[in-house]
Order: C-alpha cells, then structure tokens, then sequence
C-alpha cells in the first residue's frame, strides 16, 4: 500500500485510512482482530478511531473501538508499526457535546489509557464547538502536544471558514494547526439544501482550501454503507439530485469497463485525485476486506477521471 504526505507534518501515512468504528461493538473481537492483520497485512498503518465508538450500537456505552485496539496493539506488539488517529468532541456516554479545554484534555487521558499508549499520533477535534471559543480548544491541543500526549491534530465536521480561522490562531500563537480535515464525501454530490447535521459533507470550498494550504483531506462514508452495490440499500435522499443518475451511469460504465464494482472505482477515484483524497474505508467481512484492497490496483485513465468528474455537470 503506497504512503502520501499527511499535510506539511513530514510524515507519510497509508493512503487507506483503516475505520475502526464498530470494532469491538457489531464487529466482534475475532472479526476485528481479522480485520485489522489483513489490513496490515495489506501494508496498510493508519488506523482510525474515535472516544464515542460505538454508543449507538444496543448494549454499548463509547470507547469499546479504543479498547479493543488497545488490546490488538499489545497482543501484536505493532505499536511502532502504527500511525493510531483517535477523536473527542462529540457526545457519549455521560460526556455532552464540545471542544472545552477541560473536556480535549479530559478525553485525551480517556483515550490514552483505552488505546494502551502514551501518544496519540492524530487526534481530532471531532465536531465544531461555535460555543467555545477557538483560542481555547487550539490552547489545549497545544498543551497535549507539548506533553508529548499527542503528535499532531486534526479537524473534523469543519467549514472551510472554521478551518482557516484556526489555522490563522495557531499561526498568530505559535501553536499546532490541524494537518488535515476528516469530512463526509463520496462521489454523488449532496443534493442543494441537503443536511447531515452534526456532520458536515465536504464541498468544493473546502477542498479547494484543502489543496492551496497543504492539508490532507480525508472521506469518511465514501461508499454510502453500500448503496452503490446493493439492492437492499438504497442511495440516501440527501444525495438524490438532479444529476445522480448521470453520475451513477458514469460510475457503472468505467466499473464495467474494467471489471470491478462501483465501490473500488470510487475508492480510486478518491486516491487519484491530486493531491489524493484519502478514504477512512471499513470493512467487516473478509470480502469486504478483499474489494476494498483489490481496489489499490485500479488505475483510472485520465479520460474516465474526466468522464467521471464532468458526468452530471
């Protein structure tokens, strides 16, 4: 698995970002173990998790995603093989939703003892507080960095605007500025109007920040939970716009072209994208796993990027 820039950090990351979400919850320990060696296995060494995996899931309360990777980590000795991301900001368990100085380095200590270690590589402001002031969630990231708790941070759930704002805070303070920016993004674009709250899908404004300043850009829900393959999973309202069908007959004609499923051309279309936007991909089953690594060998020509860029336009 090839490695791109993460930013302007100077380190290189696996341009698969594995998601860990329901590691430890709907995924039991077997399935997850699994998930994760062949993921490895792949080459692959970025992993992502969050504090308030998976509360949702009936039974759960948060941080069972942390702990199970915590307990992989140990079992395999592959700490120093792993670039570990991890988030807080959202709400779980008896946590409520926010980015205070007191809830980031909180969360931090949580997270840390879950996970089994004593740094965090990426840690992330999950979602935007517009309630507490940003000098202080950049102050107390500062803090985690100077510690040595955490290595780099990142963003999560931002608008552009938000995002330049921090970065002009920590310029004007001397403080880490997030390297790179996790946002809901796929293929079929948000119809006008279309909301996610408190999830924020990526648009052109971002990504075109993203580019001119040098920060990574990952999708997360790439692949609409299997919308694009399954009968039984239909293509959210969110994204069923004027040009959804143009863009769905674009994507079936270059997957038929070379053989493959919808899901493995949108996972390259996002990684041949310059610079590549990489994908936070899951997986739960082996042939999950498979299609989504088997992708890594799809090379789209410059023709079909351009078909599949202008389709509906």
């Amino acid at each position: 698995m090839r490695t791109v820039p993460l930013g302007k950090t100077g380190v290189d990351v696996s341009v698969y970002c594995l998601g860990a979400m329901y590691f430890g919850t709907r995924n039991d320990p077997a399935t997850s173990y699994r998930m994760l060696d062949r993921y490895v296995d792949a080459g692959g060494s970025f992993i992502d998790t969050a504090n308030i995996y998976a509360w949702w899931v009936p039974g759960f309360r948060g941080g069972e995603s942390e702990l199970l990777l915590g307990e992989w980590l140990r079992e395999r000795k592959s700490r120093n093989r792993i670039f570990l991301a991890t988030k807080a900001g959202f709400q779980y368990d008896d946590v409520q939703i926010g980015l205070s100085a007191a809830q980031i380095e909180a969360e931090c200590e949580k997270s840390l003892r879950r996970l089994g270690v004593d740094t965090i590589d990426l840690y992330y402001a999950h979602v935007d507080d517009r309630h507490t002031p940003q000098e202080e969630s950049l102050a107390a990231f500062n803090r985690l960095v100077q510690a040595g708790k955490v290595r780099f941070i990142g963003a999560s759930n931002f608008a552009a605007w938000r995002l330049a704002q921090a970065h002009a805070l920590s310029a004007r303070h001397g403080w880490p500025e997030y390297v790179c920016v996790q946002q809901r993004f796929t293929y079929l674009r948000p119809k006008p109007g279309a909301s996610f709250s408190p999830q924020l899908s990526a648009n052109e404004e971002l990504i075109d920040y993203c580019r001119s300043n040098q920060v990574t850009m990952l999708a997360y829900s790439s692949l609409l939970s299997g919308a694009y393959t399954r009968l039984d999973r239909p293509v959210p309202a969110e994204y069923a716009g004027p040009d959804a069908d143009a863009r769905l007959f674009a994507l079936s004609e270059v997957a038929a072209a070379h053989g493959v499923t919808a899901n493995q051309v949108i996972l390259a279309w996002l990684v041949q994208q310059q610079p590549a936007i990489l994908p936070v991909m899951a997986a739960s089953t082996d042939q999950q796993m498979q299609e989504n690594l088997d992708a890594l060998n799809l090379v789209l020509t410059p023709d079909e990027l351009q078909r599949l860029e202008t389709a509906g336009v």
